[in-house]
């Protein structure tokens, strides 16, 4: 089994408890808010599902790996100078948004660029003004900083009118340019390689035979489609069964997590062994009601959150403070991206076509940091700038 962890005995427990039971036809079947799925059933055998295991131990293993070499651009426009970009965030108390925002202006000051950070609050009303307001200024080029550039079709329009680029950090879908809305590029991770590899890692940890629990965010179109590619990817092993599909509204997180996940151990107690969260704040939120149930902050149940890899979730992993794992964004890099994109918008040049490559952060690999910052992105973009 891979794992950074020991088996707690209230898995083995549950597993030597599910190797006793009938195999079954039934598929994975996922279970809304308030319902029960059909855990319990598992194959005999080394493993719930030998194949499937093999595969998402070899992914978890490339995942984890931290000596990775530069994939990104090595060659592009020199820096243009006199530029000011505007950085229109969702909201910066969002670690992922502040993350990225935190790039580009490190970025910008190499380059020699101005940046201006215009916070919209989280709220669709906040973030049209700071739209508003970023068009207004007239700027060089405009970060979409994750938010869908849909709630903001009126400015986006405007600047597109007005030919300053667009560039977004997790503002549509996929990575890359964007016909409709207008983008120069978007900046992201794929969310297909994502999902696929937090659900590959609770096959890999668990042995192929676990009991989970996902949580979404199913009133975000970009949160809800994630966590259905995540449900797929752990339909392909049968020993993985999804106990509960949880749809908790980030900004009720707060309030309702601990709620649920009270009543979730009540429900499922040992046959609940793994979760996995569109994004780690849940189990920021988790954590009190862990605690007071009297769990074990090493888990069971080992949870890995599926973005952004804030702060505080490599804390709550370095502590072994129920959380596990975490598939993070390299927020910094993806500041610096931002602005390289920029450059060669400026420059008449296209998109770079980068995808910084998924990555797995476990207590076991992260040597006690507090963020992914991979190496040689740094390097190679002074290289590129001349500077």
């Amino acid at each position: 089994m891979h794992g950074n962890h020991k088996p707690h005995p209230a898995v083995l427990k549950a597993r030597l408890a599910l190797c006793g039971l009938l195999v079954t036809a039934t598929v994975l079947v996922g279970c809304e808010r308030g319902t029960s799925g059909g855990a319990g059933e598992s194959p005999t055998g080394p493993s719930g599902c030998p194949a499937a295991h093999s595969e998402a131990q070899a992914a978890v293993t490339r995942a984890e790996k931290t000596d990775v070499p530069w994939g990104g651009p090595t060659s592009g426009p020199a820096a243009v100078s006199d530029r000011t970009i505007v950085y229109v965030a969702q909201t910066m108390t969002n670690p992922g948004v502040a993350g990225a925002a935190d790039g580009v202006r490190q970025a910008a000051r190499v380059i020699g660029w101005n940046v201006r950070v215009i916070d919209g609050g989280g709220t669709p009303a906040g973030i049209q003004a700071a739209m508003s307001e970023a068009v207004s200024l007239k700027p060089s080029g405009i970060v979409i900083g994750g938010f869908d550039p849909g709630s903001t079709s009126r400015q986006v329009a405007q600047a597109n009118a007005q030919g300053i680029p667009l560039i977004g950090w997790h503002a549509v879908a996929a990575p890359g340019p964007s016909r409709r809305p207008e983008l120069f590029t978007n900046v992201t991770t794929r969310v297909e390689e994502v999902a696929r590899i937090s659900a590959q890692w609770i096959i890999s940890d668990s042995n192929g035979r676990a009991g989970v629990v996902l949580i979404t965010d199913a009133s975000i179109p970009f949160a809800r489609g994630k966590s259905e590619l995540i449900r797929k990817g752990l339909a392909t092993c049968s020993g993985v069964k999804l106990l509960a599909y949880e749809n908790i509204p980030i900004p009720d997180a707060s309030s309702r997590t601990p709620r649920e996940i009270s009543s979730l151990l009540s429900r499922f107690q040992s046959r609940w062994t793994h979760s996995v969260a569109i994004n780690d704040l849940y189990f920021a939120d988790a954590a009190p009601a862990f605690r007071a149930a009297g769990e074990n902050g090493s888990g069971p149940p080992f949870n890995i959150g599926a973005g952004d890899g804030d702060p505080s979730a490599f804390q709550r992993i370095n502590g072994r403070q129920y959380q596990a794992a975490t598939v993070p964004e390299p927020l910094s890099l993806q500041g610096w991206q931002i602005v390289d994109e920029f450059n060669r918008a400026f420059s008449g040049r296209p998109a770079s076509g980068y995808v910084a490559p998924v990555h797995i952060a476990t207590a076991g690999n992260s040597d006690g940091a507090t963020r992914w910052d991979p190496s040689g992105y740094q390097e190679a973009y002074r290289k590129i700038w001349g500077k």
